[in-house]
């Protein structure tokens, strides 16, 4: 993504507003966008933004967190060891559908006669709302208003208050409730919707051919439905209910039907003008990996009961109450940059609505506001998502790391499978297996058994939660991974011993199966000596818990000292003639992709170019060893970072939403401050401003942990290196300040920075030891503590291009020249079944 210089919002569209998100108009052209834009979710549940009348739209979704089915892989041609079995997320029965009609006339926003329109995602209250003012083709005027959440507080639990209130004339209205399995039942609408839509890009979900979900149960009581189902080749279970309270002062009759893919409870009302007709539809989800549909039904039952109890307003207040906490640990604030500001409060409210109750579930990719990438989780999570619940959310991130924890049995399995000792996590999956069947760019991305590892080690550095990691077992994560790399790894011998990897891809998805990969080796050192450190420290302080882990984990001393020799040994390579660290061992040896001269409607890349032509060149996907600098930054120099950053920068396509970020920490950090805050903002809008043009299929949930660490670790300038907490802030000169929150072993402590200053306050816990460029700052409950700044980094301008590059001098004394090809043949890329051609952006 290259880096932009404005706001791209219509902001006539959506207006600036630092609380909320809303809509002024409804745009049939957006409703992809938008339907993605106001997602609600909790981590478990999330609904799409669909309009409650449900008719036409992009995808009317809703989504539980993990509940998939499966099916049989089918390779052209097979090899041992191939991913077997595909895991997509199902789109589970749609609850909040409620259709209008009044004297007998449908509502449908998008051909409606629409006098008024505003809709809102409050980011305090965790609401969409929505007033829409209708005329109908009699010319009645009709007010129709409904909220909307999925709560943070019961993950359970959703609720869809509408009313409808005729305002200058009696009509006959009628209000039909639904559930509606949409997965399975096709109807016209959607079927409609998606007529033009074929399946050419391979970031999309897999599509399923035959039914899904398998009634197993129903049952109407009253105004009570409950649907029960079974994923047909996963054998998930599901039961879903919605209970119904109708408040008016008309006249109404009530009837309702069920069968095995439509439940239906329907009013018929004798409006009178001025005379509101509320409906309060409350719905719960349950679901399981094989317990059986009619407990689950008395779990939805159980459910329902709790809510009805008590009054509704209850539901939206403690909703609130849970924001308020979110808020106080989580906020970020850029004072006179209103646009901004919105933006980076939409991002970090979808990361609580894709993150916060997961509960021991993983985080795809889209959270849970879209099936786009099937529902998968990948490293994305630890890599980018992880460090923002690290340090705001600290149980979240526990959650998180105890999933990866639970996969461990599959990950030594693939190992096996793979002829390694240890353990080898999937590289997109939902339950544990590997899915990916592009194993070039999938399986060989061997790095995320290490990006598991860093993030394991962050958490418990940042938490002090060293009873995770001994008690909880989550050790045996570090140890089985570092058995991985030492068994993968293997020793040179050219008058120095050596230890190398090859046979691996690395993050940049445009160069892969190589040799001595960068990011790969630098970040399996770190694993090998995170393993080393924290058994050794065991063996010290808890000699028992040392002892009880050698034979839960049949280790030996000789394994740990192995470790250690190779992480020391580890092969970094590093090229005197460019001064800079080659990506890989052949990778300097390709020439580079003329980006400069590239066309627009080329991009992305892995779109209109076969994988061959692609890995040919010099030319990354996205930040590979640049997010190295990052991740290690301690293991470079400064002159290193820059030389780094300026070679790969220019060869990054950005086709990937999880460069940006990256791109806008390490330019900060290297001196790049107008680059770093154009990298910023093209991650801050990649979903807002749909610059990848695929937000319709969900949000880019790494993308938006990306934007924290872009404010934090970028501008803020934090780095947390074994467990030392230090800052160097790179503020941009365009800002007046930042603030922003982190938790640092139980102690909340905000971080107000100006230009010439840094001030830590305490506002729960004891306090914490940081370091601002090198000074010691001892943090403490006293007072608050301000350290007082020197423009210190010297300011670069412009951005590296390939030009800069094009005419330098290898080590074996060739030229590098820049081309690009030339002849294309548009073929679409059509995501199947048979597997997946690329991996997500």
């Amino acid at each position: 993504m290259n880096p932009i210089t404005s706001d791209p919002l219509d902001r006539y569209h959506f207006p600036i507003d630092e609380w909320g998100l809303t809509e002024s108009d409804f745009d049939r052209a957006l409703q992809g966008r938008t339907e993605t834009l106001f997602a609600v979710g909790n981590g478990y549940l999330g609904m799409r933004g669909n309009p409650e009348e449900g008719l036409g739209g992009h995808q009317n979704g809703t989504f539980v967190n993990g509940f998939h089915d499966t099916w049989t892989i089918r390779h052209a041609e097979e090899a041992f060891g191939f991913a077997r079995v595909g895991q997509t997320i199902v789109n589970v029965p749609d609850t909040k559908l409620i259709k209008l009609y009044v004297d007998d006339e449908p509502f449908d926003v998008s051909s409606a006669d629409i006098v008024a329109y505003v809709r809102r995602l409050d980011f305090r209250t965790g609401v969409l709302w929505r007033e829409v003012e209708w005329r109908t083709p009699s010319g009645k005027r009709v007010l129709v208003r409904s909220r909307r959440l999925t709560s943070f507080t019961d993950r359970h639990v959703a609720v869809v208050d509408y009313s409808v209130t005729m305002l200058d004339a009696d009509a006959s209205v009628l209000i039909s409730s639904q559930i509606l399995n949409r997965q399975d039942w096709k109807d016209e609408y959607a079927a409609a919707a998606h007529a033009e839509n074929t399946m050419d890009d391979p970031r999309k979900a897999a599509s399923f051919t035959d039914r899904v979900l398998l009634p197993r149960f129903k049952r109407a009581e009253g105004s009570r439905y409950l649907l029960g189902y079974r994923a047909s080749n996963s054998g998930m279970t599901l039961a879903v209910g919605a209970d119904h309270r109708l408040e008016t002062g008309n006249e109404w009759t009530e009837s309702g039907q069920i069968d095995d893919d439509l439940a239906k409870h329907v009013y018929s009302v004798q409006a009178k003008a001025g005379e509101p007709i509320r409906l309060i539809k409350t719905i719960a989800y349950h679901t399981s990996n094989g317990v059986p549909t009619r407990e689950l039904a008395d779990r939805c039952d159980r459910t329902l009961d709790r809510i009805e109890s008590a009054p509704i307003e209850e539901v939206f207040e403690r909703q609130a109450r849970w924001l308020d906490d979110f808020w106080s640990r989580s906020d970020v604030e850029i004072p006179c940059e209103p646009s901004i500001q919105q933006a980076v409060r939409w991002n970090l409210f979808q990361l609580a609505q894709s993150t916060a109750r997961t509960d021991g579930g993983g985080i795809a990719a889209k959270g849970v506001s879209g099936s786009g990438y099937g529902g998968h989780y990948f490293w994305d999570t630890e890599i980018y998502v992880l460090p923002f619940l690290t340090y705001t959310s600290p149980q979240v991130a526990r959650n998180a790391l105890r999933f990866r924890q639970a996969m461990l049995p599959a990950a030594r399995e693939r190992a096996a499978e793979l002829n390694q000792r240890g353990a080898l996590f999937p590289w997109r999956t939902i339950n544990g297996l590997e899915s990916s069947a592009y194993y070039a760019a999938g399986t060989a991305q061997y790095h995320i058994d290490a990006d598991i590892s860093h993030a394991l080690s962050q958490y418990v550095s940042a938490t002090g939660d060293e009873d995770f990691l001994i008690n909880g077992e989550a050790i045996d994560i570090l140890v089985e991974t570092a058995r991985m790399w030492a068994d993968l790894g293997f020793w040179r011998s050219n008058g120095k011993q050596s230890f190398h990897i090859h046979g691996v891809t690395g993050p940049d998805e445009y160069t892969t199966v190589v040799n001595d990969n960068l990011f790969t080796n630098v970040m399996a050192r770190a694993n090998l000596r995170a393993a080393v450190r924290r058994t050794r420290a065991l063996q010290v302080s808890d000699p028992v818990s040392y002892e009880r882990m050698l034979a839960r984990l049949a280790l030996t001393e000789d394994e740990i000292v192995e470790w250690a020799a190779a992480a020391e040994a580890m092969h970094i390579l590093y090229d005197d003639e460019l001064g800079i660290h080659p990506q890989d061992s052949q990778f300097l040896e390709k020439e580079l992709w003329d980006l400069e001269n590239t066309p627009a409607n080329k991009r992305p890349l892995l779109l209109h170019f076969h994988p061959l032509v692609i890995y040919r060149f010099q030319v990354i996907k996205q930040a590979d060893v640049v997010l190295a600098l990052l991740l290690q930054g301690d293991e470079f120099t400064e002159e290193e970072k820059r030389r780094d950053f300026e070679y790969y920068d220019a060869l990054t396509t950005g086709d990937s939403t999880l460069s940006a970020s990256t791109q806008a920490i390490v330019a900060a950090e290297v001196g790049y401050r107008e680059l770093a805050l154009g990298y910023f903002r093209a991650a801050l809008y990649v979903d807002l401003g749909d610059l990848h043009n695929n937000t319709a299929d969900g949000l880019h949930v790494a993308s938006m942990g990306g934007v924290w660490s872009a404010l934090v670790f970028g501008f803020g300038g934090m780095r947390d290196y074994l467990g030392t907490f230090t800052f160097d802030p790179r503020l941009p000169e365009e800002w007046e300040a930042l603030a922003f929150h982190v938790t640092i072993r139980g102690s909340l402590i905000r971080v107000d920075l100006r230009q010439d200053s840094i001030t830590f306050t305490v506002e729960d816990g004891l306090g914490a030891e940081l370091y601002v460029r090198g000074r010691r700052v001892d943090v403490t409950t006293e007072s608050p503590s301000r350290v007082t700044l020197r423009d210190e980094v010297p300011t670069l301008e412009g951005a590296p291009t390939t030009s800069d590059i094009e005419g330098t001098i290898r080590a074996d004394g060739s030229v590098i020249t820049a081309s690009m090809p030339t002849i294309t043949t548009e073929i679409p890329i059509v995501a199947s079944q048979n597997g997946d051609p690329a991996i997500p952006d």
